[in-house]
């Protein structure tokens, strides 16, 4: 199933979640299912570098950021034959993996500290090549990661190339509240960054 140049479904995709023709040994069944999986198959190969990184700026820990990308799949499994062209595919994806990210962190702050894993050693040829390369990303990641939740979610979703427009629509706010957003994270970045 391939999507047109603004990410938006065909209508064929449209209607393949439509259970009310779903009968028993119904052939069109397994053809709207395949048709599911094919299309959740190319969404994860376009944007699931994108959803990595955004859960990597929810969460730190390399288990409870499997645990969220893992939510996030099977969130946009599950909403996948609701989709209805209201808005890019992209935007859709990305509303899904935000609002799960924030169910994620309201659960865990819920639930209590989780305990901090044991350093792990490198055991990559010369780290400290690996290291220097990645010094400043890991700042950045570690600044945006301290952001209050809606700068965060803004600066994340600027970094993945959306447009204002867009970034609006994944928030459900209007296109001025990302840009003053936008504008107040960037100055707590370049004050964290300055900091350090």
């Amino acid at each position: 199933m391939q999507a047109n140049h603004e990410g938006r479904a065909s209508s064929r995709f449209i209607n393949a979640g439509d259970t009310s023709s779903e009968a028993t040994g119904n052939p069109d069944t397994s053809v709207r299912r395949e048709q599911l999986e094919q299309e959740y198959e190319r969404l994860w190969d376009e944007f699931g570098s994108s959803i990595g990184r955004l859960a990597s700026s929810y969460e730190s820990h390399m288990p409870a950021r499997e645990d969220l990308l893992q939510d996030i799949r099977l969130a946009i499994w599950t909403a996948l034959p609701r989709f209805r062209s209201q808005s890019s595919l992209r935007t859709f994806v990305f509303r899904i993996a935000h609002n799960r990210a924030l169910t994620h962190v309201w659960r865990r702050k819920t639930a209590g500290p989780v305990a901090e894993p044991e350093d792990v050693v490198d055991s990559r040829a010369d780290p400290e090549v690996s290291a220097i390369q990645n010094a400043n990303r890991s700042r950045l990641v570690e600044a945006i990661r301290g952001l209050p939740i809606p700068f965060r979610q803004v600066i994340t979703l600027a970094l993945e190339d959306l447009p204002h427009a867009e970034i609006a629509a994944v928030l459900g706010i209007s296109e001025n509240n990302v840009a003053v957003r936008m504008t107040r994270a960037r100055k707590l970045l370049e004050e964290k960054m300055g900091s350090r």
